[in-house]
């Protein structure tokens, strides 16, 4: 590329992160006490033996459904417990009909894409409602909660709905933590201590009126808010060439018929298979010039998962797809928190044997794929908190395949 060229690919990243900070800065301040409060509402449906059921009908939806459901399954925090949380997606068919099967009194529905899906998740809305769900939405479905980002840019808005998710389920674990805040079936209050105080410094007698819990909720809301925009800053800033060159090459083996193949493991798995939509279906119609790129998720086939994982071990999850699948010219994305995921560097290796172009995003310092120069690009987010990193590889490989269709095909 030309200087000029590469001042303008510049420029346009700048151009982003903006939008990104700016929208995330107007939604989190407009959104930090209704989010508290929803916060919660959600704890209570929790303390009465309540599911979180998330649904969504297109393939981006449906890794937020996915994302949001195995969070509040399987903590990564120290101090959180499991809450129970299905995803239901359009594989199952009609989402009113898989929800009429599961959804109860005590639940909470979330619906996702529910401005692209023709009104199907809206009429799971309503079913939901009801049915006496706590319902969530975020764009206008007939739900009682609608936090709507302020943006019409797609992956903007999939991005702040990722951070909203991520905190929800942060803070709804501050209620369980505050004994005589929750409202029973029998309307009796619920004494129900949990071990997740500690992450909340505001936060101090456990016996508390709801109004200063909720102003302590909302505060750790706008907290959190400004980490994932500094980190968004840090990860687009820091990484801006290596995102450019890394967009050159994947650019440069989609022009010689390459595809890209994504992975990732828990909600990095469910971020993988949003990359992938968004490479396989253009977002329509804030681009219409972009062509559709191919690319597969390795993360998607339940079935071959499984059967490496029982009958040849975890660790060969990726690398024996990856032998499978790979082509000389194909490109290989993996998505890690850690940068330590043993699955993740058997995927890199095997990938590199096989001439796959690779490119890593990854947490912490980098781990032993920056430090062992394990993938051809990679881009660091400089956080330990897995959620934040999450929300800023999102911004990560939005940008990345923007630049792919900026960028011309050339030497990474």
């Amino acid at each position: 590329m030309t200087e000029a060229a590469l001042g303008g690919v510049a420029a346009r990243i700048d151009e982003l992160l903006r939008e990104r900070l700016d929208a995330s800065e107007s939604f989190f301040a407009a959104e930090a006490e209704p989010l508290a409060r929803l916060c919660h509402r959600m704890a209570e449906r929790f303390s009465r033996g309540g599911t979180l059921i998330a649904f969504g009908r297109s393939p981006a939806a449906r890794s937020d459904a996915r994302h949001v459901a195995v969070e509040f399954v399987h903590p990564v925090i120290v101090g959180k417990r499991a809450l129970p949380a299905i995803g239901l997606a359009g594989e199952g068919g009609d989402l009113e009909a898989q929800l009429a099967l599961v959804a109860g009194p005590d639940d909470i529905a979330i619906a996702f894409g529910t401005d692209e899906d023709g009104g199907e998740a809206a009429r799971a809305i309503a079913l939901a409602r009801s049915r006496g769900c706590l319902t969530i939405a975020f764009s206008p479905a007939g739900a009682e909660w609608e936090p709507i980002p302020p943006s019409t840019d797609p992956y903007v808005r999939q991005e702040l709905i990722e951070t909203l998710y991520h905190v929800l389920w942060e803070l709804v674990h501050v209620f369980f933590d505050h004994r005589g805040l929750l409202q029973g079936r029998d309307e009796r209050r619920i004494h129900d201590s949990g071990a997740s105080s500690f992450l909340y410094p505001f936060l101090g007698e456990q016996d508390s009126e709801l109004e200063p819990v909720v102003d302590d909720v909302r505060r750790s809301v706008l907290m959190k808010a400004q980490e994932i925009s500094e980190l968004r800053a840090q990860t687009l800033t820091d990484n801006r060439e290596v995102l450019v060159a890394a967009a050159r090459a994947l650019r440069a083996s989609f022009d010689h018929g390459g595809r890209v193949l994504a992975l990732g493991n828990g909600g990095s798995a469910t971020d993988s298979m949003d990359a992938v939509a968004d490479f396989r279906i253009p977002p329509r119609p804030s681009r219409p010039e972009w062509p559709p790129r191919p690319a597969l998720d390795l993360c998607e086939d339940a079935g071959i998962l499984t059967a490496i994982a029982n009958d040849v071990g975890t660790e060969l999850i990726f690398s024996r797809q990856v032998i499978a699948y790979g082509r000389p010219g194909d490109s290989l994305l993996a998505l890690s928190t850690s940068g330590n995921s043993r699955n993740v560097i058997e995927a890199l290796a095997e990938g590199r044997r096989r001439n796959l172009l690779t490119i890593a995003m990854v947490g912490y310092d980098g781990g032993r794929v920056a430090s062992d120069q394990l993938a051809d690009h990679v881009i660091v987010t400089r956080s330990e908190h897995i959620p934040r990193i999450q929300e800023a590889q999102a911004s990560g490989y939005h940008v990345l395949r923007e630049l792919v269709e900026l960028v011309g095909g050339g030497p990474g």
